[in-house]
């Protein structure tokens, strides 16, 4: 029995792991497409987690960060509301590889469901 516990422990372990990996994937994807129009990251956080994609603040703000100086995305500083705050949105070029990556997702997403129809049971 405890060999069987020690196993499965195992495989938590593993699917926490690879759970995180599938997470990484896609978390620039599901950036993107929250940012058709300017969103400071609090706003962003909260509308990922709203729809299921919690993002910790340490893995957001640095992602944001890249993709800006990618050219992926463009901000500007407002301090509209009391204490400024950066608001990002997709640049020109950005919107044109949120489509092609959108596009990828969905072949992707359509073929490994394909292939979990036919795996193993």
């Amino acid at each position: 029995m405890a060999h069987s516990t020690m196993w499965c422990m195992g495989v938590e372990g593993a699917f926490d792991k690879l759970e995180l990996e599938l997470r990484r994937g896609v978390v620039v994807l599901a950036a993107l497409s929250q940012l058709g129009t300017f969103r400071y990251g609090y706003e962003l956080r909260r509308s990922l987690a709203d729809r299921g994609m919690p993002i910790e603040e340490g893995t957001l703000y640095p992602l944001l960060r890249r993709l800006e100086s990618q050219g992926v995305l463009v901000s500007e500083w407002r301090t509209d509301e009391g204490s400024p705050r950066r608001y990002y949105t997709l640049s020109a070029e950005g919107r044109v590889l949120y489509r092609k990556l959108a596009d990828a997702w969905r072949g992707l997403h359509q073929t490994v469901d394909q292939l979990l129809e036919g795996g193993p049971s």
